[in-house]
């Protein structure tokens, strides 16, 4: 399992190669769950964090619109992600999702870009007006996406993905991504505590940002390294 930790800043991404992240994940929280951040930011986390660490970029909680999706998704890869994460939130239908991770598949591949594509739904689901999470891992697979991720929408809301989603219905999501050989990416405000269900759960990827900031605050407080360090080691234990 490797941990993808997402800082809101260029001070918080240093801290973020001093823990050893496997992976940086840039986003902007202020445009959404999954917001995009812009192009200069990614860059410039792309030059300071080391070539060995792959950084992560969002492209938003989009809408059906797979050009505009599409562009974006370039963007990201251009300005030096190596995984585009795409927050299928305002798609209405397994085709509508399919048709949009087409495009951004067909748009990596055009321009041979080294990019992971990963295709990301929400844990509240149709209770937000988006799709059942366990639809994701069909419209992944349908269009050679690399990953099935599940978030949480509110961030606000303080429920956790284990508070939304019960364990079985995230081993199913699991189970139905890694049948199409599909690798799987979790997050949604876990936590230390989290670690014993993770482990029986063992996703590819495990997005963070709150456990590993100042007080558990994902908003006021600041990312650390040395908390980086204790979850990646309690992880590992």
């Amino acid at each position: 399992m490797r941990l993808l930790i997402s800082p809101q800043t260029i001070n918080e991404a240093v801290e973020c190669v001093k823990g050893n992240a496997d992976i940086i994940d840039v986003k902007n929280p202020s445009e959404g769950s999954l917001g995009a951040n812009f192009p200069w930011i990614i860059r410039s986390i792309r030059k300071m964090a080391p070539r060995t660490t792959p950084i992560s970029a969002t492209v938003g909680d989009i809408a059906y619109q797979p050009g505009t999706v599409a562009l974006a998704s370039l963007g990201a890869a251009t300005a030096g992600a190596s995984y585009v994460k795409v927050g299928l939130f305002d798609i209405k239908t397994l085709e509508q999702g399919i048709e949009v991770m087409k495009a951004v598949k067909r748009t990596i591949e055009e321009y041979h870009l080294p990019v992971s594509i990963v295709a990301a739904g929400y844990a509240e689901g149709e209770s937000i007006g988006s799709l059942d999470p366990l639809i994701i891992p069909q419209i992944a697979a349908a269009a050679k996406c690399d990953y099935a991720m599940l978030d949480t929408f509110d961030k606000t809301a303080k429920k956790t993905i284990f508070d939304i989603l019960s364990n079985s219905i995230l081993e199913e999501f699991i189970a139905l991504s890694r049948e199409k050989n599909i690798s799987v990416a979790l997050g949604g405000s876990i936590k230390l505590n989290h670690i014993p269900i993770l482990k029986k759960l063992q996703p590819d990827i495990i997005g963070i940002r709150g456990a590993v900031c100042d007080d558990g605050d994902r908003v006021k407080g600041t990312i650390r390294s040395d908390l980086i360090n204790e979850f990646s080691q309690k992880l590992k234990e």
